[in-house]
């Protein structure tokens, strides 16, 4: 019979959403040279990604991505909590998600090497999950912008968390 060792994710000791995404680099096992053979951060690369397809000076792509880090964290540690974003730090969270090899290194770290799906729905929710949203995180130590979240309001993305492992 052979043991099955199952990987425990990483605890966040910080809350800095830099640090946490910093933290993946060492995990990235996939297609390695495109993500690491610029020298970068990993921070400062989804910065460059953001801002090679976005129109937005780098401070706003800084907070876009800093509150999609603590709301991928904030899903990922809490699992059975109802999290929403609204359009503009969905626009980080997908850039997380589209640089798959930093999405896999991010699910391997933190959540335990299990994938985190985006499932999300076609229409949007005006239920107020965004504003609910920005508030737990805060509640969980994050500093979430709240001019960010107030944005959007109570317009949320359209994500199935009940799906199985989805944010």
């Amino acid at each position: 019979m052979t043991a099955l060792a199952l990987e425990t994710p990483a605890t966040s000791c910080t809350r800095d959403p830099k640090e946490l995404l910093n933290a993946v680099q060492q995990h990235i096992r996939h297609l390695s040279i495109n993500v690491l053979d610029s020298g970068m951060t990993i921070w400062d690369r989804e910065i460059a990604l953001l801002l090679r397809d976005h129109t937005m000076l780098r401070d706003m792509a800084e907070r876009i991505l800093g509150d999609a880090v603590m709301y991928t964290i904030a899903s990922i540690e809490h699992p059975s909590v109802h999290l929403g974003v609204g359009k503009l730090v969905d626009i980080g969270v997908h850039q997380l998600i589209l640089d798959t090899p930093v999405w896999f290194a991010i699910c391997d770290l933190y959540n335990g090497g299990e994938y985190k799906h985006h499932a999300p729905f076609i229409q949007r929710r005006n239920d107020g999950t965004c504003l609910r949203t920005a508030e737990f995180m805060r509640s969980i130590g994050f500093d979430a912008d709240e001019e960010l979240w107030a944005i959007d309001g109570a317009e949320c993305s359209p994500c199935d968390s009940k799906a199985p492992d989805s944010h």
